[in-house]
């Protein structure tokens, strides 16, 4: 394809942005998916292990891509094969290399056209586990967190684990959780995130199996438009250690997107779910494209696509892609 770095670095400078060049006799191949670089460190530039990439995989077509000011440019690869074997591919040669942000995918919603983003909160939209937090102002931290982490490998089922750890939190006063509500810190990059989708039109929200109080806080800070998620029982001063309601376990947040977006009468393709956990990955397989944020390895590896460091900006490359 090219026969030394500096034509490369020569074909790089010439990219333009958001536009496909062919590197490649175009054909019909039986199978296409995408190869995304990308690196949060500096501006991705030409460089031996990206000439590697290319004269591995069958490249059709090549693009870069800066879907916000704040991100530097990504490169973004159009190749004729499958997810599986390209993964393979890739495996061989850039599993050392730290630098790189890489996802293999095939059909992703585009910011072109509305769109519906579902995303769990605790440790997606949010930085910490509420219920990790509550327990930790009520003394029983460590007890919650083990049961929590349990939950999250998809060693526990969620509605199991979820009545455990509330039953824990009998005593907690309403004082405390609203002093946690008041703090939530949010994940760095969901702000921007948001506001880039809500002027692209599209509609935002949450499906947590955390708690109403906080989900309502993170609707309030990011403007989303709806919340899902569960009840805590109170006698008027403190918890009694008990959930109302129908748990939001990993089925009921699928129910939830699916449902919500045939009420926006948005198709799967157009609808986006994020998350870090087990239980939410039958939501990411109902959408049109699951993100995995800085997640557990299960859910890193069965995402779609996955954030494994860094802003919650980068979703904007998976979505950017040109026509």
């Amino acid at each position: 394809m090219f026969e030394s770095i500096a034509e490369f670095e020569q074909f790089f400078s010439n990219l333009e942005n958001n536009k496909w060049h062919s590197v490649a006799e175009p054909n019909e191949p039986s199978e296409t998916c995408f190869v995304l670089l990308s690196t949060l460190q500096s501006q991705l530039e030409p460089s031996n292990v990206l000439l590697t990439t290319l004269s591995a995989l069958p490249v059709a077509a090549v693009t870069k891509i800066a879907p916000h000011p704040e991100l530097p440019s990504a490169l973004a690869l159009k190749v004729n094969a499958d997810v599986a074997a390209v993964k393979k591919e890739l495996n061989d040669f850039l599993a050392p290399n730290q630098a790189l942000e890489v996802n293999v995918f095939t059909n992703a919603p585009t910011i072109n056209q509305p769109g519906l983003l579902v995303m769990d909160m605790d440790s997606t939209a949010i930085q910490i586990e509420c219920i990790d937090e509550i327990a930790r102002l009520a003394n029983v931290y460590d007890e919650v967190a083990n049961v929590t982490r349990q939950a999250m490998q998809g060693a526990l089922p969620f509605s199991e684990s979820l009545r455990k750890r509330v039953a824990k939190l009998e005593g907690v006063s309403l004082e405390l959780m609203a002093e946690l509500k008041d703090n939530l810190p949010l994940m760095p990059g969901v702000k921007a995130l948001c506001q880039h989708l809500k002027a692209n039109g599209w509609t935002l929200a949450i499906a947590s199996g955390g708690f109403i109080p906080f989900a309502e806080r993170v609707q309030t800070l990011l403007e989303l438009d709806a919340v899902h998620a569960n009840t805590l029982e109170d006698n008027g001063k403190t918890l009694t250690g008990k959930v109302l309601g129908t748990i939001v376990d990993a089925d009921e947040k699928a129910r939830f997107l699916t449902q919500y977006a045939k009420e926006l009468n948005i198709d799967k393709s157009q609808t986006m779910a994020m998350g870090d956990g087990a239980n939410d990955l039958v939501m990411m397989a109902a959408s049109g494209l699951g993100v995995a944020v800085h997640g557990k390895p299960l859910v890193a590896e069965t995402a779609d696509v996955a954030v494994n460091f860094g802003s919650l900006l980068q979703v904007l490359y998976f979505i950017s892609l040109p026509e």
